[in-house]
């Protein structure tokens, strides 16, 4: 009764899972996806029935198809050559020489709305040592556990560069956290500027914008960043599927971060990506301030994002009062 108990548990999971790959890939057109998760769901039950009564040579109605479908998954492979959206038609790379790091297709569009938008793709170059701050963005849009993270390095100069890792969408694509767990999306790092990627997010898709000082010791800063372009070089020569669990905009930067800083203990909230100031406040990560509430309300830059008015350059507005930032919202 055991073995016929687990064994209905594993089919009832796997067809689950097979069900929802299915449906999200579609990989015959609406009409016949329904008809395979039709044959997949029917030989899972076929099968439970035959092996509930003790006629254990049922479970072969499920292994032939479970085996189809295992190859079809397995025979899925990641590419570059798809119709992309142009906010992830290029991937940022970059090359270190010395003290001198150069980077290719770092984004810095000008936005209008989120249809009406000039493209801009630069080659910058940034000296090492001149990393002052390591900034930790979050973006909220729906749920206060969901948020999506962004890392933000300053200079001495007061320029500003933002890596995110983002799924990379095709064209017409809307993201879905379901399909994220069914290869539907590649990974990309973009790299690009906080006129760009922070002030499209606030301004044009009407997330709320949160930011925290980051306390680092200036090789970890460096070291941050380098690794930050040889993820990006490794995905311009290697592209990987997004996996909202496994390989999202949080998980990514706590492996790179643990090679930098070796025992970052694991947490829920490097999942639930919306509590990382928690995380971060626990590990004493974060300075300038006497309580998270604090470093939440004064790290929410929504509306300073909004103040087009103010005439301050859009980097110091945004960090104007911010714990652990100057008086004049610059790195330091």
């Amino acid at each position: 009764m055991l073995g016929q108990g687990v064994f209905v548990l594993v089919v009832l999971a796997a067809a689950a899972w097979g069900t929802l790959a299915l449906w999200v890939q579609k990989p015959a057109g609406v009409p016949v996806t329904c008809l395979l998760i039709a044959i997949w769901v029917l030989s899972a039950l076929a099968a439970m029935g035959l092996v509930g009564t003790g006629r254990w040579y049922g479970a072969t109605l499920f292994a032939v198809p479970a085996i189809l479908l295992a190859a079809w998954w397995l025979s899925m492979r990641p590419a570059q050559d798809r119709d992309w959206e142009p906010s992830v038609a290029r991937l940022a790379q970059g090359v270190i020489q010395g003290d001198i790091a150069t980077i290719d297709n770092v984004r810095n569009f000008h936005w209008r709305s989120a249809q009406d938008f000039d493209p801009r793709w630069e080659t910058r170059r940034y000296a090492l040592s001149a990393i002052r701050s390591v900034d930790l963005a979050l973006s909220y849009w729906s749920h206060t556990a969901i948020a999506h993270t962004l890392v933000s390095f300053g200079f001495a100069d007061g320029d500003h560069l933002v890596f995110s890792v983002e799924i990379r969408r095709k064209q017409n694509d809307r993201f879905s956290e379901i399909g994220g767990f069914f290869r539907q999306y590649e990974l990309s790092i973009v790299a690009a500027d906080e006129r760009d990627i922070l002030q499209v997010r606030i301004n044009i898709r009407h997330e709320q914008g949160y930011l925290f000082r980051v306390h680092m010791a200036p090789d970890d800063m460096r070291a941050l960043f380098a690794e930050y372009i040889a993820q990006a070089n490794r995905l311009a020569t290697r592209p990987r599927f997004y996996n909202t669990l496994t390989a999202n905009c949080t998980t990514l930067v706590f492996r790179m971060a643990n090679r930098i800083v070796a025992g970052l203990p694991l947490d829920y909230r490097l999942l639930a990506s919306g509590y990382l100031p928690e995380y971060l406040y626990d590990l004493g990560a974060l300075r300038g301030a006497d309580s998270l509430r604090e470093y939440r309300e004064r790290g929410r830059y929504t509306d300073r994002a909004r103040d087009t008015a103010s005439g301050q350059p859009f980097s110091q507005r945004i960090r104007m009062g911010v714990p652990g930032v100057d008086g004049t919202g610059a790195a330091g």
